[in-house]
């Protein structure tokens, strides 16, 4: 068994809700830039959330993880991307392949959601 499924509930939870937080608060980490590195996003997290429960429909799921309407939060903070954040996401994403289906349909499903306002209009 991994030491992360040894973790108690109430603990990975409390963790969970501080990285939430932390990512409220860092609106100058923008989704392209955490999908370049890590392969996931503030979408990512709202959709997990979703497929922990699905009586949490995905849009109030990603509600509570930006702190607000998505739509809302990328009219504020969200920039366009460019090219270089682009390529890097794209090389990022196929990092992900081989990881279990779950992961790979919840970020699959999270664009053109979390595109930058040039692909998609931020009030949509």
């Amino acid at each position: 068994m991994d030491e992360l499924d040894r973790l108690d509930d109430a603990t990975a939870a409390k963790a969970f809700r501080r990285l939430v937080r932390h990512l409220r608060h860092r609106h100058d980490a923008q989704n392209i830039d955490l999908m370049g590195l890590s392969g996931f996003c503030r979408n990512c997290l709202g959709d997990w959330i979703h497929e922990a429960d699905p009586s949490i429909a995905k849009a109030d799921a990603r509600r509570i993880v930006y702190g607000m309407e998505q739509s809302e939060w990328k009219a504020r903070y969200q920039g366009e991307a460019t090219p270089e954040q682009l390529a890097r996401m794209e090389e990022s994403l196929k990092r992900n392949e081989g990881r279990d289906d779950a992961l790979d349909e919840a970020l699959d499903e999270s664009f053109p959601a979390s595109d930058p306002p040039s692909m998609t209009d931020p009030h949509a």
